[in-house]
């Protein structure tokens, strides 16, 4: 499966709770892939054209959950492969132009904003569900050899502000305006895995730092003893295995009643999945040793599978 397509599935099964979140994440989508018809005596209409029915069903629930009702259509791109495309058609009700001003995709007299204003992505968690909406709603990622990440906005003022956002996370961005449209985007697995991290996408981070590691490895055997690549395999898994019982505990809601010390670990796992035992440990307040990351992540996993 194309690695566009594993982030896209996997960023949409990320339900935000928090309100601040979801309007966040809707306001990204619609800037990446949002459009906003005049229908004449001050009525309007939206619409968002996405590319996969994962994406489609993420932003109808997310619509939904903001108590705005959508119909989601479908139809088939006129040129090259003839791809299915869906779209969600958004009447322009009272409450729905309220919440799309609320969110920064509307002004108050209905017309499109190009760039949200700064109390959408003034909390990190906001800065990372607006990511989150821009790659659902334009984002693709080309590798691994070569890793290739870009965010397709409306216009150049949009994609200067996903690489604003993304840089508050400390993950630079490019910018370039391409006629009709402009884009975001990032060259390299270090960059690359910043701004997937930052948007929650851990299992695209570690599938393409696994990837990455495999490719180097066929080139370069020669050079590389299996038993480096196995610790590094191994090491993934390990983020991986750990990362899907901080979900789990999160999901019962074991997490937020946990001791400040495992709550931190748990939150720095999911937010560095590539990252050493060590390199976490440094990263704790007051700074762990490796030995006591460990006893903690196992302690996460325990409480996971009971």
């Amino acid at each position: 499966m194309p690695l566009s397509e594993d982030l896209r599935n996997e960023l949409a099964g990320i339900a935000p709770k928090r309100t601040c979140d979801r309007l966040a994440e809707l306001s990204g989508l619609f800037h990446a892939a949002g459009s906003v018809h005049l229908r004449g005596r001050g009525e309007v209409s939206l619409h968002l054209d996405l590319v996969s029915s994962a994406v489609a069903r993420r932003a109808f629930s997310l619509l939904r959950a903001l108590g705005i009702e959508s119909e989601i259509r479908t139809y088939r791109r006129p040129a090259f492969d003839r791809a299915t495309r869906f779209q969600l058609h958004v009447p322009g009700t009272a409450k729905t132009l309220r919440v799309l001003h609320e969110a920064g995709v509307l002004d108050v007299l209905h017309r499109p904003l190009e760039r949200p204003p700064k109390r959408v992505v003034g909390r990190s968690c906001c800065r990372g569900a607006y990511l989150r909406g821009a790659l659902l709603g334009g984002g693709s990622l080309s590798g691994p050899r070569d890793p290739h990440l870009e965010i397709r906005t409306g216009g150049l003022d949009g994609a200067e502000f996903v690489a604003a956002v993304a840089a508050k996370g400390g993950a630079r961005l490019r910018v370039d305006d391409r006629g009709r449209f402009a884009v975001a985007y990032a060259k390299g697995t270090e960059t690359i895995i910043d701004v997937l991290g930052a948007a929650g996408a851990a299992d695209t981070v570690l599938a393409l730092e696994e990837r990455s590691v495999l490719g180097a490895t066929r080139s370069t055997a020669n050079r590389l003893a299996n038993a480096d690549h196995a610790n590094l395999v191994r090491s993934s898994r390990a983020a991986h295995a750990q990362i899907q019982a901080v979900r789990r505990l999160e999901k019962s809601g074991q997490l937020e009643f946990l001791p400040p010390t495992l709550r931190e670990l748990a939150k720095l796992r999911v937010r560095h999945p590539t990252l050493s035992l060590r390199e976490l440990a440094r990263k704790c307040d007051p700074p762990a040793t490796k030995a006591s990351a460990y006893r903690r992540l196992r302690k996460l996993q325990q409480l996971a599978e009971r």
